[in-house]
């Protein structure tokens, strides 16, 4: 077995289409309206259609997992998320673990947690 992708809900395809390519460089590989695949193994998926299969209210901000991106400049990827068309909620801006390595966190438009960590070398 193998996995294949990671599915989040959103609220609006398109504008999470937008969000994801703008900041993270994601492409959409196939878009059947409602769910779409992007690289890295992200799917997006529209609420609605996952709350109809669910028969569940979809909680957003629900802290109950996140998105792990990593990136070789730390301070570039925060001068792009601070000049962001859209603002973005931070859950913490750059800080230094306790083994020195700078982690930002922050919220996609529809709760998705992010974290982006500095590439170690």
């Amino acid at each position: 077995m193998k996995l294949k992708n990671v599915l989040i809900v959103v609220s609006n395809i398109e504008k999470s289409k937008k969000f994801y390519h703008d900041l993270f460089g994601l492409e959409v590989i196939l878009d059947n309206v409602s769910n779409v695949v992007m690289t890295e193994g992200l799917v997006l998926q529209e609420f609605t259609i996952w709350e109809k299969y669910l028969e569940k209210d979809v909680i957003t901000y629900n802290n109950a997992s996140e998105l792990y991106f990593e990136d070789n400049n730390i301070e570039d990827f925060l001068e792009k998320l601070e000049s962001y068309q859209q603002s973005i909620q931070f859950v913490h801006r750059p800080s230094g673990e306790e083994w020195e390595q700078k982690v930002i966190r922050f919220y996609d438009p529809d709760g998705n947690l992010i974290e982006v960590r500095e590439r170690e070398n």
